[in-house]
Order: structure tokens, then sequence, then C-alpha cells
């Protein structure tokens, strides 16, 4: 019996981490900042020719 509560409590333990760290990436807009700060550094390799747009 106390092997399996101490099997559940890990999954337990594991499982808030997940959650946790889960949380901070969307409440600080971490996905959002990354991927804003890659399409910067791939245009910057990619784009070499300025461009106008006009619609």
């Amino acid at each position: 019996m106390d092997a399996l509560l101490n099997i559940v409590l890990k999954v337990v333990k594991i499982f808030a981490k997940v959650i946790g760290i889960l949380f901070i990436v969307y409440f600080w807009n971490f996905d959002q900042k990354i991927m804003g700060w890659a399409y910067v550094q791939v245009n910057k390799v990619f784009d070499r020719k300025p461009v106008d747009i006009k619609f």
C-alpha cells in the first residue's frame, strides 16, 4: 500500500509541475514572444532585399 501511495504522489507532483509550467508560459505569453523573436531572426537571414508591400 505504501508503494502505491508513493507512485500516486510522484504522478501528482509531476502533473502539478507540468500544469504550473504551462500556466506560466500561457500567462506571460512566452510562446508568442519566442515565436516573434524567431521570426525576426529568420527574416534577417532570408530577407535579402527590401520589400514594399502595397495593398
